[in-house]
């Protein structure tokens, strides 16, 4: 996780002598509602380059084009970069923006920012934490049920064990987690309930703490754990998202373990399709495919109707997932608009 630039939040948040629960940054009640040519939005990303983040904006572009907005995007990877785009916003005429932090105790000072140069602001993927280190749910929101996609994970696992013949007593989890993100850890906790709600032992789940979160933490972490915990059959993955499963299998691989011996299931289902498209199969047995969609066309949908016509969004809204295995995700990826 990035150092959290601290200067330039307590800047944020002496503006105006602005609190840390500010929630709705809105322009006057008296202000006359922009024609939709006039309505600009920004889009802010943490990483703009993962697919996952691409598609979010291929899908806000898709809305403006419907809807006859202008859409900024903007790829902000700390705290500093990300107050300087929300001036840049407000210096060049939008009313509002939607982003995704790349560290959610930033919240306050986001909030604070947003209010100062007059922004509404909905926070994606991503829920901001107060100073108590507790959600901002009077933040507008739109992310994904993580304990539920989580719990859709272990479920899946548990059967394929089953499906397979394993039995627990030659079987263990790994459970690639990076508990720091509020949330990965729900996500990871939803999978290891149902592994445990199915009957598999708790004591036979082992958790892998990444330090980074990407392939090469993910790798370093199971590396470890394998080292830990040799002579077992077979290995059941679940981690954070496709790269925390993508990092252990390739750590499996390194070690002998063959595709037939493992199951891994991922969330997020674009940084897997590679993975998909081997001629072999692998140990990365399905994904939970999010709603890239959703999280793009509609929040940037949802900004634009709060600006120009006054339609305030739920503060909290939530997608799910759907399954994809090498099987069955290019017809899912096409009903989803993601591939033609």
């Amino acid at each position: 996780m990035k150092n959290i630039p601290f200067r330039a939040i307590a800047a944020a948040l002496l503006v105006l002598g602005l609190g840390w629960g500010c929630s709705k940054p809105s322009g006057s009640a008296s202000a006359p509602a922009p024609a939709a040519g006039d309505v600009k939005i920004g889009f802010i990303v943490k990483q703009p380059e993962e697919p996952w983040f691409g598609l979010e904006w291929k899908f806000a572009d898709q809305a403006a084009k419907e809807l006859g907005f202008a859409l900024v995007k903007i790829g902000a990877t700390d705290g500093e970069k990300v107050l300087t785009a929300i001036d840049n916003l407000a210096a060049g005429g939008a009313q509002g923006f939607v982003i995704c932090t790349p560290d959610t105790r930033l919240g306050p000072a986001i909030v604070a920012k947003a209010k100062a140069d007059n922004l509404k602001l909905i926070a994606v993927d991503d829920q901001f934490l107060g100073a108590d280190g507790k959600p901002m749910t009077d933040v507008h929101y739109l992310g994904i049920s993580a304990y539920k996609i989580g719990q859709s994970v272990g479920t899946t696992l548990a059967g394929e064990m089953k499906q397979r013949g394993w039995s627990a007593a030659d079987t263990a989890v790994c459970a690639v987690t990076f508990e720091e993100l509020a949330t990965a850890k729900e996500r990871t906790d939803g999978a290891i309930s149902a592994l445990t709600g199915a009957g598999f032992p708790a004591d036979r789940i082992f958790k892998a703490p990444q330090r980074t979160s990407d392939i090469p933490g993910a790798f370093a972490a199971v590396d470890v754990l394998l080292t830990q915990k040799p002579g077992i059959k077979h290995w059941l993955v679940c981690g954070m998202n496709d790269s925390a499963v993508l990092g252990a299998v390739r750590a499996l691989e390194q070690r002998g373990y063959a595709p037939d011996t493992c199951a891994g299931v991922g969330i997020n289902g674009t940084d897997c399709i590679v993975e998909f498209e081997k001629d072999k199969p692998t140990s990365f047995f399905g994904s939970m495919l999010l709603s890239a969609k959703q999280h793009g066309h509609d929040t940037a949908a949802m900004m634009f109707h709060w600006i120009k016509d006054g339609t305030e969004p739920p503060l909290d809204s939530r997608t799910v997932g759907v399954l994809i295995t090498r099987d069955n995700f290019r017809q899912v990826l096409k009903e989803q608009g993601i591939r033609d």
